[in-house]
């Protein structure tokens, strides 16, 4: 195999082995080997996957603030995401709170920050058993003007004692998930690196 075809195949067109194996009727392990040989660097397999997941390249893109406004939503926003997102573990961004205006915000950060496409966030939302999962739901989905089908299965949690939460979580808490690992390590890293 030469190496300028496995270099356009592997590299340029992001094609995985097993797409050139089949294409040259061979095993994957000849295409292994040649890879190897012409000293081409193997994605993991965590990159490779999400190349698969992502064929026409990240779902989002990074702009600078170009406004006062813009700058003070992206400051807000990494903010929000430091103090209420969950920056631990395996798996994409993910922000939780009870505050629709918080949510909006975040979401509008997002969006105006790194291009994401509303369409492509999905949401959780986790309430007490004193509350309906369907009214709750019917919130969220009106506030933040999204379809319901963004929405995974509401979580019903049992009450554990009397307390004053009610008027806090009176819709439950909601969880904003946009799966993607690249973006919340390039957040956490801005995080990171603010001084």
């Amino acid at each position: 195999m030469q190496k300028s075809f496995l270099h356009a195949r592997y590299v340029a067109q992001k094609q995985s082995v097993a797409q050139i194996a089949r294409e040259l009727k061979c095993s994957q392990s000849a295409v292994n080997y040649w890879l190897s040989k012409h000293h081409i660097q193997k994605r993991t397999i965590s990159d490779a996957i999400y190349q698969l997941k992502n064929p026409l390249g990240d779902p989002f893109s990074v702009r600078k603030p170009r406004t006062v406004r813009e700058a003070v939503l992206y400051g807000m926003g990494l903010g929000l995401y430091w103090g209420e997102g969950l920056k631990r573990g395996k798996g994409g961004l993910r922000l939780g709170n009870t505050d629709v205006r918080l949510v909006r915000k975040f979401i509008e950060f997002l969006q105006v920050s790194f291009n994401v496409d509303k369409k492509r966030l999905r949401f959780g939302v986790q309430v007490f058993s004193d509350i309906s999962p369907r009214k709750a739901l019917s919130y969220w989905v009106r506030e933040l003007k999204v379809k319901k089908s963004q929405f995974y299965k509401v979580i019903v949690s049992e009450i554990r004692g009397r307390g004053t939460y009610t008027y806090k979580s009176e819709y439950g808490v909601l969880m904003v998930y946009f799966n993607n690992t690249r973006l919340k390590e390039l957040i956490c890293r801005i995080i990171d690196n603010i001084d």
